[in-house]
This record gives C-alpha cells, structure tokens and sequence, in this order.
C-alpha cells in the first residue's frame, strides 16, 4: 500500500457492522446524494457496481469526469492508481476508493526507487510511462500514455532522443512495433492479460469461425497476432459495437462484457480462454476487491481516502498534461486521450 492512502479510524464501521437486511444500494444512493458524491466504475468492476455507478468507463476518462462535476466527493471503484489520478486532477475533492488493498500488478512491478534508479542510468532517455502505475512514478516521467494514445504519443517524440517505456513491456513492444522506435521496455505485466492462452485461443477461433477476436495491447505478442482488433478497453467497445460481426472473442478483463451485451444483446461476446480452456483467470483479483458493502462503508467512514502531498501531485499532474496537450493535435481516431 503507498503512503497516499488514508485508511478508516480504528472506530470505523466494518462489513460485521452492516445489517444484513440493509438495503446497500438505497443506502449508497442515499449516501451519495447527502455528501454530494459521484460514483466512477472502471469497465473491469462487476456488473451490479457499474450500474450502479454515475460513469463507467477508462481510469483517465472517469477522472476528467468526475473533475468537471460540481461533486465534493468521487468515489472511484477500481483501483488505487485511479483513484490516485483522480486526486491529481481534482485536488479539492475528497477521492475515496472502496478497498485500499486494490492494487495492480503493473504498478507494483515497477516501484519508485527502483524506476528513479532505472532513470538514472538511462540519462538521455525520454521516459515515457503507462498511466498504470503509483503518482511516485509519474513524478518521475516525462510524460504519461494511455494505451489508446500511446502510439500517437510516441510518434512525436523527437526521433533523435531514445525512449524508455514503463511499466508495460507488451505494451510497450506493441508500440515499439507499430512507430518503428526502439524503446528500452521496463519488465512488467499486467497478471490477467498474461493468462490468456493461444493454443486454447486458436481452438475457440475454430469452434466460432465467425468470431472477430478483440485484444488489449497489454496482451503477450502470441495473442494479439490473432487479433482482429487491438485496442484499449473503450476502444473495444467501440470496436465490436460497429462491426457487423455476429460474435465476438474478448481478450481482456471480461467485465467489459456486461457493458456490451447492455449496447447489443443480439451480439454473442465470448471471454477470451486461459491455459485451461477456461475465462476466470481472465478476472482482475484487484477490481474484485470492490463490493456494494465496501462503497457503503467508504461514503460512511469517509475512507480509504487517497491523499497526495502537493509537491508529489504538482510533479505528477505535469507528465499528464503533457499528455493531454500531445492529444489535443491527433484525430480522436488516432489517439483518444482518455483510455487506459
């Protein structure tokens, strides 16, 4: 856990607290309504969270939202490094998030001190960062990406200073691939989008030959050689929203399937397999932290609370605007600023 968290007060109420008869949605939107809350849901929380949720959405696209509300409190169901961005965009707003232990494998592979030491021996390096990761690290960057934007991003990046890519490494391949830049590839990756299968992948493919396979550029190469579409959460979405294709074989967290079959339930939307033909492993063990009962409880306790010193947030919020300037001169076709 980062020193940004502010956990509950030893007299907090706890899941044992809540009775069991509680009405948990009534009391959330109660509870929304009398602190002036608005409710963030990332595309990877269960279904009975996202509709409950205000927005749903990618991590940098909840937190602009959420920004440009007249809300006194954000409540960002996902995990700790959103509701950590969503502190650097709205300082003045209380950000709670419903589990501190809601963390995420590509932030905690790539620590502060060990990303200042890789900085330092890369000195003529552009450091280039996936928004997964802790505002420590962005602090350390010179600009942020998302993986929708990533590749415009790096197309602009002068061609004569080298690039270092963190914390993705089949990200930041991906990219790499696609401008022809050679990148140094800090070593991290997602663990959800490592477990997906191209053997049990092709099989699927044979048994749904009609099947338009959509990919997440933190996929491993072998999966998104087979990939019809690779793009970030959203822009999966949007993908197989305006194909014509009747089915489709998701290769990403599959809650996203919730907000697909809402959009088009004539479509067939398939979980993309792990090494045992099957699609749990695909589950974000971190996103499932979050439950009606702990989003009760956060509005109730007013934490975990994420808190960001303000010399941390100014060093932060400096390599997110950079991005976002880089955006604003590529077609949103080519480069939407708010997926992660």
């Amino acid at each position: 856990m980062t020193d940004t968290v502010v956990l509950p007060s030893a007299d907090a109420l706890t899941e044992d607290d809540i009775d069991p008869t509680l009405d948990l949605v009534a009391e959330i939107g109660r509870l929304r309504k009398e602190r002036n809350a608005v409710i963030l849901a990332h595309y990877y929380q269960d279904g009975e969270i996202q509709d409950l949720a205000d927005f749903v959405g990618d991590s940098l696209d909840l937190s602009r939202k959420a920004a440009a509300t007249s809300a006194d409190v954000i409540v960002f169901c996902g995990v700790r490094f959103m509701g950590e961005v969503a502190k650097i965009l709205s300082p003045g707003k209380t950000v709670l998030i419903p589990d501190a232990e809601a963390g995420c494998s590509l932030e905690e592979a790539c620590r502060a001190d060990a990303f200042r030491h890789f900085r330092a021996k890369h000195p003529d390096h552009i450091a280039v960062t996936y928004i997964n990761c802790s505002a420590e690290v962005k602090a350390l960057s010179d600009v942020i990406v998302t993986s929708s934007n990533a590749e415009a991003i790096v197309r602009q990046l002068p061609a004569d200073r080298p690039i270092l890519f963190a914390p993705d490494r089949h990200l930041g391949a991906y990219v790499a691939r696609k401008t022809g830049r050679e990148m140094t590839l800090w070593p991290g990756s997602c663990i959800i989008h490592e477990q997906f299968s191209e053997r049990e992948l092709v099989k699927l493919k044979v048994r749904h030959p009609a099947a338009k396979v959509a990919a997440h550029p933190e996929c491993p190469d072998a999966i998104l050689a087979h990939a019809d579409h690779v793009g970030s959460t959203r822009n999966i979405l949007d993908f197989v929203l305006a194909s014509d294709a009747p089915e489709f074989i998701i290769a990403t967290e599959p809650h996203i399937i919730h907000q697909m079959e809402k959009a088009a339930p004539h479509k067939t939307f398939i979980a993309a397999p792990g090494a045992d033909g099957s699609c749990n492993c695909a589950s974000c063990p971190f996103m499932a932290k979050n439950t009606l009962e702990k989003i009760y409880l956060c509005l109730r306790n007013d934490a975990p609370r994420i808190e960001i010193p303000e010399d941390l947030r100014l060093a932060a919020v400096k390599p997110l605007e950079r991005m976002l300037e880089m955006s604003r001169s590529v077609p949103m076709s080519k480069g939407r600023p708010d997926a992660a």
